[in-house]
């Protein structure tokens, strides 16, 4: 291959084992990231580090935010596809900060499509979503086409709305669009804020989990090895425009995941329970057919296989 890809949060947990994986598959990789401090930097760094010790890889530091910086990017690079995986996550920090949910995560994109479309050469632009967009829906599994989607927390917002700004850019500008609604996705470099890293750690050190609720809302966790393929697929799909799941296809409930940990570390956890805690849904569950159909996806590790894996990973000397 010699397109160039530019993939955004190249530093975070699932840009840089994209960045490294497009690097092995012979593309030329632009990161652009902008190591905030939402969680420890230096992991951030130590994540491009690993994908340095990969291949060539550019990396931009900057942010998205800013429309200049991401024009010259686009000018610079030319890049061919761009992964669009740079912004605020979370549901419960969106609550304490909307405001910069909404400047990152909707402003960020428009800058990026805006740059696309301004100076052309683009041919798909991949859009990270999330299944926050579904809200409490009742339809499950969730479908791309449930026509009453509704988010219930900022960061949800955000991310439907950036969907419907790159379907806007399809529709008015021909940029070939592909949005993809990740599934709780979690692996080695997980953001150590997230549940199974979170509790990971918790565990090793004997410490309490603070567990939001009665331990039986149930999630669709994602090995990051499968999104990958579900990311490759997307950059390849011939489409105008469109939305996929990428999940597992299977529930989980949160002490049976709390269980698997407990196995996968050979300790006990200290449970603390905690009221429901605003804006979580009680539950996640993809259908993926629409994306086995079109991107040729196939999620190959199952959760109990995940969960060790990640903490062999953890229980690693070099582990961040």
């Amino acid at each position: 291959m010699s397109d160039t890809v530019l993939v955004t949060g190249a530093a975070g947990f699932i840009g840089s084992h994209l960045a490294e994986r497009l690097l092995r598959d012979g593309y030329r990789v632009v990161g652009l990231d902008e190591f905030n401090d939402y969680y420890d930097p230096r992991i951030k760094r130590e994540n491009f580090a690993a994908v340095r010790a990969a291949g060539p890889a550019e990396l931009i530091e900057g942010d998205i935010r800013d429309a200049a910086l991401c024009r010259r990017a686009l000018e610079t690079w030319r890049p061919a596809v761009i992964v669009h995986l740079a912004a605020r996550a979370g549901v419960r920090p969106s609550l304490v900060d909307p405001i910069l949910y909404e400047q990152v995560n909707c402003c960020g994109t428009i800058n990026l499509l805006e740059a696309a479309r301004a100076v052309g050469g683009v041919r798909r632009f991949v859009f990270a979503s999330s299944s926050s967009v579904y809200g409490v829906s009742p339809r499950v599994p969730f479908r791309e086409d449930d026509p009453e989607i509704e988010p219930i927390s900022p960061y949800g917002v955000t991310k439907r709305a950036g969907e419907l700004h790159c379907r806007a850019y399809s529709r008015l500008y021909g940029l070939s669009c592909v949005c993809l609604r990740f599934f709780t996705v979690y692996g080695p470099r997980q953001r150590p804020d997230m549940a199974i890293h979170k509790f990971a750690r918790l565990i090793e050190a004997g410490r309490e989990l603070p567990v939001f609720g009665d331990g039986r809302s149930i999630r669709d966790y994602t090995y990051y090895e499968d999104v990958l393929q579900g990311i490759l697929g997307a950059m390849n799909v011939d489409t105008p425009f469109d939305i996929f799941n990428l999940g597992e296809s299977r529930t989980v409930e949160l002490s049976h995941l709390i269980r698997l940990l407990e196995e996968a570390l050979g300790r006990k956890a200290l449970l603390k329970w905690l009221p429901d805690a605003p804006g979580d849904v009680p539950q996640t569950f993809a259908d993926i057919s629409k994306a086995r159909r079109l991107l040729g996806y196939a999620p190959a590790f199952p959760i109990e296989e995940g969960v060790r894996r990640f903490a062999a990973w953890l229980r690693r000397p070099t582990a961040t």
